[in-house]
């Protein structure tokens, strides 16, 4: 459908519904008042608000857009996509009321999902629509309140899994990231939202899955990418639907006889201290944080713990860890954008540096270990650079550590 045709069908109806709506209905009122509209509404309505939000996605996907945002006040009435990592709006013109939008959320969840989200006040799922030709996309869903009108927003899950070789890491980096290899340890997936930590987990996910006959138990929230049982049987158990949480997924899954653990992030204390403790036990174990370089990974692990328990959580977690990779994604010369990442293997060294409380030492080990496969991120821009592939601009805006960036790239004549 063109954009006109569209507004013209979300607003015939959500035009009758909206005018059943109470003048004085606010906040919480006003939500499960327009829940109830929703419901006493036929099928085909039900569809056919549906097929306009699924004409949005298909929009998305035409502009190979990794993500859209909608509804509540902070859109102006305008759908939105982030386009190769610039957020812009379809277009200047649209102007879509948010009681409209509200609707349009509204129909895709189901009671208990709507009591989740006035309970929470946010709501994570995944949520799929028909491509033709027998194929499907799904996408990852958070909906919340903005000013006590929903929100949105979606992201494209790729169902293709990127080869492990575009990972680009070492053969060392590669043992440890395999079950074949390192039966048991905690591999941390880090960076901001919307760096790749996703599809660089699915990747090793995907490689153990081909070379390894074993159980990987998959926890997340939502469940992205399925994965398809190869020389393993493979579990996944979305948080909230198949699981309460992180927590008791990790725990149930020790009685699922596992051989890897995904937990799909390290958000509280509770669950780091599960992914320690199910580590620990002799299991291998992945998992992300929302950090932005290996110290940093180090650091935010220990933050989180209550004082009297750091140097306890700080042996164990030298004891377990094996890798952690923390990435970004920067914008490329070809207008798309490329994997920039620092590793860090967990080597005597370093497991002294973390048991000693000695964190600022490990970037120099990064720097000096290239022959075990570590590296910093500014190596790492600095290589992308000098490929070809970024910007020097983007090389040091992206860094972590501006001076260092400066100086490796003044070191070479660049």
């Amino acid at each position: 459908m063109t954009t006109a045709k569209v507004e013209k069908t979300l607003s015939s109806i959500t035009e009758p519904l909206i005018k059943q709506i109470p003048f004085t209905a606010r906040g919480d009122e006003l939500f499960m008042k327009m829940a109830e509209i929703l419901d006493a509404q036929s099928e085909q309505v039900r569809l056919d608000l549906k097929k306009v939000l699924d004409s949005f996605l298909l929009k998305m996907m035409k502009n190979q857009a990794s993500d859209i945002d909608l509804g509540g006040a902070g859109c102006d009435g305008k759908i939105w996509y982030r386009i190769f990592g610039d957020k812009k709006p379809h277009s200047r013109k649209q102007n879509y009321k948010v009681e409209e939008t509200d609707f349009l959320l509204l129909n895709i969840l189901v009671k208990s999902q709507r009591n989740l989200l006035l309970r929470d006040r946010n709501l994570d799922f995944s949520y799929g629509i028909d491509i033709g030709e027998g194929k499907s996309q799904r996408f990852r869903v958070d909906i919340y309140f903005d000013l006590e009108h929903l929100a949105m927003n979606m992201r494209r899950i790729d169902n293709t899994i990127r080869p492990f070789k575009s990972l680009g890491v070492s053969a060392e980096v590669a043992k440890a990231l395999s079950l074949k290899y390192y039966k048991y340890g905690l591999t941390l997936i880090t960076g901001i939202t919307g760096s790749g930590k996703s599809s660089t987990l699915d990747t090793i996910i995907d490689a153990n899955n081909r070379t390894v006959d074993s159980h990987i138990v998959v926890i997340s929230s939502p469940v992205e990418l399925i994965h398809k049982p190869l020389r393993s049987v493979v579990r996944h158990r979305e948080v909230g639907r198949d699981v309460e949480s992180f927590k008791a997924g990790a725990i149930q899954a020790l009685r699922q006889d596992p051989d890897i653990i995904v937990i799909g992030e390290l958000r509280d204390p509770d669950t780091i201290m599960t992914a320690l403790e199910i580590t620990d036990s002799g299991h291998k174990t992945f998992s992300t944080l929302h950090t932005s370089s290996a110290m940093d990974s180090i650091d935010r692990i220990l933050g989180e713990v209550p004082t009297e328990e750091q140097n306890r959580v700080r042996t164990r977690l030298a004891d377990v860890l094996t890798c952690v990779i923390s990435q970004k994604l920067v914008p490329s010369l070809d207008g798309k954008r490329v994997l920039a990442k620092e590793v860090l293997i967990a080597n005597s060294s370093v497991r002294a540096a973390i048991r000693n409380n000695n964190i600022g030492e490990i970037y120099q080990m990064l720097m000096e270990g290239s022959e075990k496969g570590m590296n910093t991120l500014e190596q790492d821009l600095k290589r992308l650079y000098v490929e070809g592939k970024i910007s020097k601009e983007n090389a040091i805006n992206y860094s972590n550590n501006k001076s260092k960036i400066v100086q490796l790239l003044n070191e070479t004549g660049y």
